[in-house]
């Protein structure tokens, strides 16, 4: 084995962090992905720093919390000037492509201001991440009344039309739609529809498409180093499955829910308007969690059998041994626990995810198959990344906020290490927002969680506070417990204290800072002197004048 030549970086949508058996899943087998973990790391408390797609991955692409990027919402834009993965590593002589979903919305105004062609290398840059997209494909070409939501041209629908899928959009009607006993669509938005199988052939779906198309840029990238983005849209809605995938799981595989009826008893009034959202009225039903689940989990599980397809075409080529491979997900899935749908709020269902890192070096052989309890957030990606590339992250730490993962890769122990976790949330588009009549500079949400408690704080609201040790699941609210007000507030004081850090200081590094300090003297700038005998004599050659 060589140092890691190459970057293999695979994030899932929506795949929680306890549905892999890697992970303790009693029934969902993912060997592929547990083969991958006994060859590396695996991390037990990844968090992510936004619940919600956009900014979650906003803060992965860029190593900053969503506080100091500012994209706080799908559609909110990444402004111009942010620094991304692919701007930290081409410098080292390695290209950064993207295959796959990002959820990246452009600075479009900014762009047109300073006169950047969208159509340039740069503007494109600008416009997906940093990243060179091979193909992009956020996989929702979804179609309403108001027009699409995706308007760019979608190569995969070109895809199936040229494999005889027909329509304008095949995405919906093939891939995302199964057929009624009359021979009508049954779309996957309608989640009743979830076990009918897909009306794509299985190798024509999502997951193996874009497997297919990394494997094409590998094959062309040759043996110029590479970091790839292969962004999977699945397990993420609309839950529809090809067959056989979509009746692979019963409602016997099902891991018990996650509630309690004292959740819904005087809950904090931020997670009770989430409780009245519709998804999460809908996944509070029995019957929907057992049509969904499984499909969900045949999702994962073609996605393992992809990784295996995926990791002997490396092996094959040789690229096991050169190649830092990282498997995580931008964030997870309530499936009805705590009450909830979809993500958005901070237990550890929604916020909490897989991470798994394989590094081919020699001296990582030491730490291969070991699980790492650290506490670990998802902007520790991209300073790991600059590492390997052969870069120095610390030489950015002016601007990444999270801290590379190597030495835990390699099974040290940094003298120092983080003591809590940082997640965000901007709830300003929500229906909950507006049913509380929070107003839009108000709507954000924080956690903050150490090894055992967790603290959510929302601005005008009383907390949510957990004790992990004693409450594992999450169940018991302690919120507004006067029994645990010193937690609070010790809590509290670090997230304010973390509020306070210097965030926004991107353009001068601090050797830059150090080397500055008191050497705008030397420059003739002297403030404060009342006598020229003071200070050095050699500050006044410019001053003397002419006798």
């Amino acid at each position: 084995m060589a140092a890691a030549k190459n970057i293999l970086f695979i994030m899932c949508d929506q795949l929680r962090w306890d549905y892999l058996s890697c992970y303790g899943h009693p029934k969902l087998q993912t060997p592929n992905i547990d083969a991958l973990a006994a060859r590396g790391v695996r991390f037990t408390h990844c968090y992510v720093q936004s619940p919600v797609c956009g900014p979650s991955r906003m803060s992965t692409y860029t190593g900053r919390y969503m506080q100091s990027h500012g994209a706080s919402w799908n559609g909110f834009p990444l402004r111009v000037g942010e620094m991304t993965m692919g701007d930290y590593l081409r410098p080292l002589g390695m290209q950064a492509a993207l295959v796959g979903k990002t959820h990246m919305t452009p600075d479009k105004e900014t762009m047109q201001r300073l006169g950047i062609d969208p159509q340039s290398t740069i503007g494109v840059r600008t416009a997906e991440c940093g990243f060179d997209p091979y193909e992009r494909d956020d996989g929702l070409w979804a179609i309403g009344p108001d027009g699409a939501y995706d308007e760019r041209v979608c190569r995969y629908n070109q895809y199936l039309n040229q494999k005889g899928y027909g329509g304008d959009n095949p995405w919906h009607d093939y891939a995302n739609a199964g057929e009624n006993e009359d021979g009508t669509l049954a779309s996957g938005w309608a989640m009743r529809h979830a076990r009918k199988p897909a009306r794509v052939e299985e190798a024509d779906s999502e997951t193996p498409y874009m497997v297919g198309r990394a494997m094409d840029f590998i094959t062309e990238a040759g043996d110029a180093p590479w970091c790839l983005h292969l962004s999977f849209i699945k397990p993420h809605w609309p839950y529809i499955a090809p067959a056989p995938y979509n009746t692979m799981y019963g409602k016997d595989d099902i891991i018990p829910v996650v509630r309690a009826d004292s959740e819904k008893i005087d809950p904090q009034p931020v997670y009770r308007e989430f409780m009245q959202h519709r998804v999460s009225q809908t996944f509070a039903r029995d019957e929907v969690r057992e049509e969904i689940i499984p499909v969900y989990m045949g999702l994962i599980k073609q996605i393992d059998d992809q990784m295996g397809r995926l990791f002997a075409f490396l092996k094959q080529r040789g690229l096991m041994d050169n190649t830092l491979i990282v498997l995580t997900s931008d964030h997870g899935d309530y499936l009805g626990d705590h009450w909830l749908g979809e993500k958005d709020l901070f237990h550890d269902a929604s916020v909490r995810v897989p991470l798994i890192i394989y590094d081919p070096s020699r001296e990582a052989d030491v730490a291969r198959g070991t699980t790492c309890p650290a506490l670990v957030e998802a902007i520790d990606l991209l300073p790991t990344f600059i590492d390997a590339a052969g870069g120095k992250a610390s030489d950015h730490a002016q601007r990444l906020e999270g801290r590379s993962l190597m030495p835990l890769l390699r099974g040290g122990k940094p003298e120092t290490w983080r003591e809590f976790t940082i997640s965000e949330y901007d709830y300003s588009m929500t229906q909950a927002a507006q049913r509380l009549g929070v107003a839009f500079k108000d709507t954000s949400l924080f956690m903050i969680a150490d090894a055992r408690w967790k603290l959510m704080h929302a601005p005008g609201f009383r907390p949510m506070l957990f004790d992990r040790e004693n409450d594992p699941q999450e169940l018991k609210d302690l919120g507004a417990d006067p029994a645990h007000e010193s937690e609070r507030q010790r809590l509290m004081a670090a997230l304010n204290a973390w509020g306070l850090r210097i965030s926004q200081r991107v353009t001068v590094s601090e050797s830059r800072v150090n080397a500055g300090r008191s050497r705008s003297m030397r420059r003739g700038i002297l403030i404060g002197v009342w006598d020229e005998s003071e200070i050095p004599e050699e500050l006044w050659s410019a001053y003397r004048g002419k006798n």
